[in-house]
């Protein structure tokens, strides 16, 4: 798949990270990952993201993480193109992006760097870097400690001709507006904030009508329900499942850090696909939030 076809995949459609599976010690599990896969690629996501920020990317080892994107390429081809995650710094970042190449996937969702800051300019000779380090397309995530502008954008827009998107996770609506009227057409724009159910219609708003789920991964058919409710501008229907799931789902969510990673694992074990435990520093949901999220997706019925 070229970088351009890539961008048109990405441009429509529900985009989704699937959990990465391990065993009750914490090991990859690519039996359990290979069977969630074969699950949810059915349900009509147009790209699956392996190894990405729900898929705890910054937990793996350089060893699992081939196994991953190996597992999740041979799994669903011609069923849906994945994109593997890849980042952390720069030599890193190339290294796990051309490994991703060399097992077919798709694309790159390039992940923040590491802890440190960085000028826009650095950050920005970062994306460069990996861009020209492959093939493939690659999608830049503004979040945390990258934060790309326009300008720099724009300059990596005439650089890399493989970067073909632009994913916001950091809510910056005046940073987003700007971006998009500057770039126009040149990228394909993601919303990429923690439940990105909540934001969408705002998004789309502005231009950014395509966004990840991350509850993809447990209730698939609430996901696609939700998401062709927003294409259609069927308000009586997202007000419905925001009321009845999505806000009693944030008010979870937003108990610990790093739950936004721990409660889509909670749920994939509630509707029997278990992946197993989030590896450390994340914590799995206490009991009684495990049980609170269980009485949420029943309310939705069968998936």
């Amino acid at each position: 798949m070229s970088p351009l076809q890539l961008q048109a995949v990405v441009s429509q459609g529900l985009l989704s990270f699937p959990i990465t599976d391990f065993t009750p010690a914490g090991d990859f599990n690519a039996d359990s990952y290979r069977k969630r896969l074969e699950w949810l690629a059915p349900y009509g996501a147009s790209a699956l993201f392996a190894a990405g920020g729900t898929g705890e990317f910054f937990s793996l080892t350089p060893e699992e993480y081939p196994q991953i994107i190996k597992t999740a390429v041979d799994t669903c081809k011609n069923l849906v193109p994945i994109l593997a995650g890849a980042g952390g710094p720069t030599r890193s970042a190339i290294a796990y992006a051309q490994e991703a190449e060399r097992h077919g996937a798709q694309g790159i969702l390039l992940l923040p760097h590491y802890l440190t800051e960085a000028s826009q300019d650095g950050v920005a000779a970062h994306v460069e870097a990996v861009c020209k380090s492959v093939n493939i397309g690659v999608i830049v995530y503004n979040r945390n400690v990258c934060r790309l502008g326009p300008v720099q954008l724009e300059k990596l827009a005439d650089r890399c001709p493989n970067l073909i998107g632009y994913k916001d996770g950091l809510g910056d609506i005046e940073l987003m507006v700007q971006i998009r009227r500057r770039l126009g057409d040149r990228f394909s724009y993601l919303g990429g904030l923690p439940t990105a159910e909540v934001y969408a219609a705002a998004y789309r708003a502005l231009g950014v009508p395509v966004y990840s789920s991350a509850v993809f991964n447990f209730i698939p058919r609430t996901a696609m329900e939700f998401y062709q409710a927003i294409e259609s501008n069927d308000s009586a229907t997202t007000n419905r499942l925001l009321d009845q799931f999505f806000l009693p789902y944030l008010e979870i969510r937003n108990r610990g850090a790093g739950y936004a990673v721990s409660i889509v694992k909670a749920g994939a074990k509630i509707v029997g696909h278990d992946g197993g435990p989030v590896r450390p520093p994340l914590l799995d949901l206490k009991p009684e939030e495990t049980a609170r999220l269980a009485e949420l997706i029943a309310q939705l019925g069968p998936q």
